[in-house]
């Protein structure tokens, strides 16, 4: 087939079929395919999302795969310095800092009634530069009370006024949170020493609602804002600050009977009526004058005007004076279901309400989130920084009711919350908004037995704990990584136990706690060794050296491996010949300290001697160095002249099993050596046979008479019958071959340097002496005792031959 020319039935305008004239065809339309089908292999996974951020002196890599990672901040990584914020800025942050407005128009907007006194003294005390302590019980109107404060104090603070959130906040984090409130800080947390130089500069009024910082932590705190006013709401059970931080006390206490009658008409829409009058007083002396509990019972009476107007009846009982006073449940039981699933959530999530734009998801009703307004308007929730909690009391309430939940919401939030921070489109500031919620779901989730329920909190705690570390949230980060680690102990999840390890020692290693970071760190290289988590183990390695040299310490200096380590040493045989000239003996010089090896295998390398007393000074260890390269070389010399011996001993035995005649021209083994070398040979070198050549003390016993016999001229031996053989070595090889060549050099100098007196032979080819080798080998099991060809045998036998006549 012509791919160019096709023929009519491939052409669309020549099927045979076709009615000439009729319609064409109109073109197929094809279906997209799926782009992450069946049949096109695995999913491509998601893009792991990593952040960068300084922090103090190091630069942190924030990784959800394998744990983050910490380094020595590099020159050119340096943050610039912090800059102030504008008005504008500072405006803006504080918007963003309340809590969002409820979908649709309050009911009721609560006033402030009975508390000028209050606010005037604070505002005056604050103009003065005065720290004041406001207590208060829970439903005391507090945050109210602030909202009036701030409102006065617009102007008087070069900084303006600074709003903070003290629920489950420590005085470091406070800190943070007013350094990033007036600086622009983008991807710094800045190290102690910065953070107390920019805290000092701050000038500004700040105000912390529900402040839980007291005795040292508050002393630590106003005295690193000296410029600062700081007041401070907080109830009675905080600890009071110290003698010396000269903080002013104010105590708020209830407001009158009249005004708990205006806030109780306020929250019914009219005027009350004289049973409602009466039954308010009795309210007043129940609840002690709290302002929640008349907004909540003005909601009661609210509620009570609906349901008469629903059955048509003018006349409904009041409710009693203990429903009054813990009105929850009977709230809650007249709220839309959509109102009471969110009440239920919040209890399951220990009294925090989670933001509105979740409760569509949560509830699964898409206006679930004007739940919110119904909340508001009966005084069930209350707002605590940027967000809602219960308002004081209404959990219990709820519970003396029965009102309790199986953990199925707690579980629903979680799951919720896993697939929320997870997703790429939501930010770090915006998952550390909501970071309050997600530690409450995941505490509820680790006191429980069900390991279901214990998987997601491990699966929650995984995914949100990166999301807090970019978003500067270390106080979240911290509580969520050790209730994701107890979470995963309880599990059995070896490999998150040991990630969450690991964060925890990254974050103590950020804020100077170099004991606790060994300590994690050191949990999560041996979970991870067990593991075989070789990405891992380098990742804490890697830490651990840099606790160690934040500590001072000294890190264990461990021996090269040397070309030759691991190669067989030969044996050391004392005793050796010189050595050769091509090879001096090469002799350490003075101040190099010889270095040992490690006894173990982790052992460190004991440097002792003016080498370590140098490197103590800080001058460079050049002595050491240079020691151990000549050393290196002394080595490799050592080797090599092993080597070189070892071939002339082994080409020796093999030519004297050829058992060839020697020639005049060769020379044997016991050639001497050279006479200039002298008498320097050790005793190693003589053969084990033979002794020194020495003179013979006659029989006087003395050497050096003229009794002493003189030793022969021959190289042969001398015609005396005696067994021993003579010891004095001929000046030059004899023509007649020996039974066997020894094997082992000669050493014994020359007597005499005398020609020898034997002729030479007449002929090329001189006869053998009378003795004759064996024709026959001996037995290999019987060696005799001169027929050892080895380098370490015995000498051979002289010949006991006689001279030739």
């Amino acid at each position: 087939m012509d791919p160019n020319h096709r023929d009519p039935h491939q052409r669309g305008d020549g099927d045979p079929h076709r009615i000439p004239g009729g319609p064409q065809p109109g073109a197929v339309e094809r279906r997209p395919r799926p782009p992450q089908g069946p049949d096109l292999g695995q999913p491509v996974p998601p893009r792991v999302r990593t952040a960068e951020l300084v922090a103090g002196g190091h630069l942190v890599t924030v990784n959800p795969v394998d744990g983050s990672e910490i380094e020595v901040c590099p020159p050119g990584r340096h943050p610039s310095p912090p800059v102030r914020r504008t008005p504008d800025d500072r405006a803006a942050l504080a918007a963003a800092g309340r809590p969002p407005a409820p979908p649709g128009v309050p009911r009721t907007h609560h006033r402030l009634l009975e508390r000028d006194r209050e606010r005037d003294t604070l505002v005056q005390l604050l103009a003065r530069g005065r720290s004041v302590r406001l207590t208060g019980s829970r439903g005391s109107g507090r945050t109210v009370l602030l909202d009036a404060v701030a409102a006065r104090c617009e102007g008087l603070a070069p900084d303006g006024v600074v709003r903070l959130d003290g629920h489950h906040r420590t005085a470091d984090e406070l800190l943070h949170a007013l350094c990033a409130a007036v600086h622009l800080l983008p991807a710094h947390r800045p190290g102690p020493a910065l953070l107390a130089e920019l805290a000092g500069e701050i000038g500004a009024v700040v105000l912390i609602d529900d402040a839980e910082i007291g005795g040292a932590a508050l002393d630590s705190f106003l005295a690193a804002t000296p410029e600062c006013a700081v007041l401070l709401a907080c109830t009675p059970e905080v600890p009071a600050p110290g003698e010396e931080a000269r903080v002013e006390e104010v105590v708020l206490d209830g407001i009158g009977r009249s005004g708990g009658l205006a806030l109780l008409a306020q929250g019914a829409g009219r005027a009350l009526s004289d049973d409602e009058v009466s039954w308010a007083g009795d309210l007043w002396f129940e609840s002690e004058g709290l302002p929640l509990r008349f907004v909540q019972a003005g909601a009661l009476l609210h509620q009570r005007d609906l349901l008469r107007e629903e059955s048509g009846s003018a006349e409904a009982p009041l409710p009693t004076v203990a429903e009054g006073a813990a009105p929850a449940a009977l709230l809650a039981s007249r709220l839309s279901e959509a109102a009471r699933a969110t009440l239920g959530f919040a209890y399951a999530l220990g009294g925090e309400v989670p933001h509105q734009a979740h409760l569509p998801a949560l509830v699964g009703d898409t206006h679930a989130d004007a739940a919110l307004t119904e909340l508001l308007d009966c005084g069930l929730v209350t707002p605590v920084g940027n967000r809602y909690r219960l308002a004081a009391g209404v959990t219990e309430q709820l519970a003396a009711e029965g009102y309790a939940d199986e953990g199925e919401r707690a579980h629903t939030a979680a799951q919720h919350y896993t697939w929320w921070t997870g997703h790429p489109s939501v930010t770090p500031e915006r998952a550390a908004a909501e970071s309050d919620a997600v530690l409450a779901a995941l505490t509820a989730l680790v006191g429980g037995q069900d390991p279901a329920r214990q998987a997601t909190a491990v699966l929650l705690a995984r995914t949100v704990a990166p999301v807090l570390a970019a978003g500067l949230a270390w106080g979240a980060w911290e509580r969520v990584l050790r209730s994701g680690q107890e979470a995963a102990r309880l599990s059995g999840e070896v490999a998150e136990e040991a990630y969450f390890h690991h964060e925890l020692g990254i974050l103590a290693l950020c804020q100077d706690r170099l004991d606790r970071a060994r300590a994690e760190l050191e949990a999560a290289v041996a979970l991870r060794g067990a593991l075989a988590d070789k990405r891992g183990t380098v990742a804490g390695r890697r830490a651990l050296a840099l606790v160690a040299d934040r500590a001072g310490e000294t890190v264990p200096v461990t021996r090269a491996v040397l070309p030759t380590d691991g190669l067989p040493v030969p044996p050391r045989r004392d005793g050796l010949g010189t050595p050769p000239t091509g090879f001096p003996r090469t002799t350490p010089a003075a101040g190099v300290t010889r270095v040992q090896p490690a006894a173990s295998a982790t052992g460190a390398t004991v440097v002792g001697g003016p080498a370590a007393t140098a490197a103590e000074d800080g001058r460079p260890g050049r002595a050491a160095v240079t020691g151990a390269r000549r050393n290196l070389v002394a080595a490799g010399a050592g080797a090599l002249l092993v080597a070189v011996l070892g071939t002339v001993v082994t080409l020796g035995a093999i030519n004297g099993d050829d058992e060839e005649p020697a020639s005049v021209d060769r020379v044997t083994t016991e050639q001497t050596t050279p006479e200039d070398e002298g008498d320097e040979g050790t005793e190693a070198e003589r053969p084990a046979d033979s002794a020194e050549p020495s003179t013979d003390p006659g029989e006087d016993g003395v050497t050096g008479t003229p009794d002493d016999p003189t030793p022969g001229d021959s190289g042969s031996p001398s015609e005396s019958e005696s067994d021993e053989p003579s010891s004095s070595p001929t000046d030059r090889p004899t023509t007649s071959p020996s039974d066997r060549p020894t094997t082992k050099p000669p050493t014994t100098p020359p007597t005499s340097s005398k020609p020898p007196t034997s002729p030479p032979p007449s002929s090329p080819d001189p006869e053998p002496s009378d003795t004759t080798p064996p024709t026959e080998d001996p037995d290999p099991e019987d060696p005799e005792p001169g027929t050892d060809n080895s380098a370490s045998g015995p000498a051979p036998e002289p010949s006991t031959s006689q001279t030739l006549s």
